[in-house]
C-alpha cells in the first residue's frame, strides 16, 4: 500500500507532497475531511511501534489542553488522535511495510530516498 495522511490546509504538508513528487498510485487522505478510522490508526501503530510516535506534541490543542503536564498512556494517545485530527503528526507516509512520520528534514529525506529507489 502507498498512502499519505496529510492536511490539505497545511502548507508544510503540501510542500512535502510536492517535494516527494509522488506517483499516481499513492492514495492521499486529507485527515480533516476524511477522518482516520480505528483500523487505519492501528495499522499505522503496528508500523510505528507506538501511538506516541504518531502523536504531535506541537499541536495547538496539546498546549491548550495542558497535556504536557499529564502522564499520557498509549491508550490516551490513541484516543486523542482519533478524537481530533491535529494530534496526528503529519504527514504520515506509508509505503508497503515502511512508515515515515512527520515533517522533519531527516524524515522527509528518508521518504524521498526510499521513493526514488522503488
Amino acid at each position: 500500500m502507498k498512502k499519505v495522511y496529510y492536511l490539505k490546509t497545511c502548507n508544510t504538508c503540501l510542500r512535502i507532497l510536492k517535494e516527494l513528487n509522488l506517483s499516481s498510485d499513492f492514495i492521499l487522505q486529507d485527515i480533516k475531511t476524511e477522518e482516520i478510522t480505528v483500523k487505519q490508526l492501528e495499522e499505522m501503530k503496528e508500523l510505528a511501534g507506538s501511538y506516541e510516535a504518531l502523536f504531535s506534541k506541537r499541536s495547538k490543542l496539546y498546549k491548550e489542553m495542558d497535556l504536557k503536564n499529564q502522564d499520557l498512556s498509549e491508550r490516551d494517545y490513541k484516543h486523542y488522535i482519533l478524537e481530533h485530527y491535529t494530534f496526528l503528526s503529519r504527514p504520515v507516509i506509508l509505503i508497503d511495510d515502511n512508515i515515515f512520520i512527520g515533517n522533519s528534514k531527516k524524515v522527509v529525506e528518508a521518504a524521498k530516498n526510499y521513493i526514488e529507489t522503488m
